[in-house]
């Protein structure tokens, strides 16, 4: 994800702060992980919750429609929904196909993830802060 995010006010930056933060700990399953898909997905389903709470948010506190925040959290939603459709009713046990079809999802929403929280941490001013 190529590009450049700078906050226009104190409500976007705070906006970005909180996706920023989101975004280090919903991609994938934690230590309670029960071994099927859709409890390895419900990070995502966290995050999505998340996203609209920041949405609202920020819209609540008077931030234009055309901020760039709005962009890089419909950016979550997009990146996450097809991993989401895909896993979230799966309640069978993995074998190792589906396992690495999962890991594939999984790693493909975690690269547009990282690139997100890269351009909040240039554009908010905390690229020093360990990710």
């Amino acid at each position: 994800m190529a590009g450049h995010w700078t906050p226009c006010n104190e409500a976007e930056l705070t906006a970005g702060w909180r996706l920023w933060l989101e975004l280090g700990s919903c991609t994938w399953p934690g230590p309670e992980w029960d071994g099927t898909p859709a409890e390895a997905v419900t990070g995502l389903t966290r995050l999505f919750s998340t996203c609209n709470e920041i949405l609202e948010s920020y819209r609540r506190s008077g931030g234009p429609d055309s901020a760039g925040i709005i962009g890089l959290v419909r950016s979550m939603f997009l990146a996450a929904n097809w991993t989401l459709d895909l896993w979230r009713d799966d309640t069978a046990p993995l074998d190792a196909e589906r396992a690495a079809l999962l890991h594939g999802d999984l790693a493909g929403f975690a690269e547009h993830a990282e690139a997100v929280r890269t351009l909040l941490a240039r554009g908010g001013g905390w690229s020093s802060l360990p990710g």
